[in-house]
């Protein structure tokens, strides 16, 4: 797989949503907007009643922001319109009316963990460890903050957003409520998201649908906070510390 994509395949009920990109899964404009607008579809489709989010390959699930294209930002309007990508995805996940189960194979970063977190049942492999980088690069997790602190709490996302150069476990991220099941294998990953899928479109839509109200309660306000938000971070990679810590990835 060379090139960056996102896919859709939908069977019995079931809408899984693939994401791929040849950088480690990491998330440019482009694969940002296509995302968002397939959860959104898959949302609006009387033929889905669960959604299954998922990235392509076996290593990393996803790295998170697309370092080329924060490098190339170079005025505030650019940088916030690409960090409310990330807002907008998360946002379509919050106001799709389906379930959405994460999938998570492998080591996600940054933005890659407010997708997680913005699911609405998440399981993955023993080596699916986190990390919420961007203090490094001198941002910070702005946009994808409201996500990761509804799953980790304050205390949890604080940790680690502060401690920005360590990857934490999934058994830590499974204590801290981000994680629902940890499991050996990529295998036994499938198979019991399969299986979890498969019951929930046993189950009545409207129950679903007012149960995923019930859980979002209090994030109405996230359209104009994670705009805010990007307008933060849209500002912040324009500094001198993050132009000159970016450059080191060029």
């Amino acid at each position: 797989m060379s090139k960056a994509y996102v896919k859709e395949q939908i069977s019995n009920g079931i809408a899984t949503i693939e994401f791929f990109h040849p950088e480690h899964n990491s998330l440019p404009s482009d694969v940002l907007a296509n995302l968002a607008q397939t959860i959104t579809n898959a949302g609006n489709n009387d033929e889905v009643k669960v959604i299954i989010l998922q990235s392509g390959g076996d290593r990393t699930f996803c790295a998170g922001a697309s370092f080329q294209e924060l490098i190339s930002i170079e005025d505030d309007v650019t940088g916030k319109q690409f960090f409310s990508g990330f807002a907008h995805v998360i946002n379509a996940m919050r106001k799709c009316p389906k379930f959405i189960i994460g999938r998570i194979q492998g080591k996600t970063v940054g933005g890659g963990v407010g997708l997680a977190s913005a699911t609405d049942y998440c399981m993955a492999t023993k080596y699916a460890s986190i990390k919420l980088s961007e203090l490094n690069l001198g941002i910070g997790p702005f946009v994808v903050g409201p996500a990761v602190e509804r799953k980790l709490g304050t205390s949890g996302m604080s940790q680690i957003a502060i401690d920005a150069n360590s990857f934490y476990s999934p058994e830590w991220a499974q204590k801290k409520g981000l994680f629902a099941q940890v499991f050996e294998s990529t295998e036994a990953l499938d198979e019991a998201v399969q299986a979890l899928a498969e019951n929930l479109c046993k189950y009545n839509p409207e129950a679903m649908a007012e149960m995923k109200k019930m859980f979002w309660q209090g994030t109405e306000d996230w359209d104009q906070l994670l705009a805010e938000r990007a307008a933060i971070s849209g500002r912040l990679v324009l500094s001198e510390f993050t132009k000159e810590t970016l450059k080191k990835y060029k």
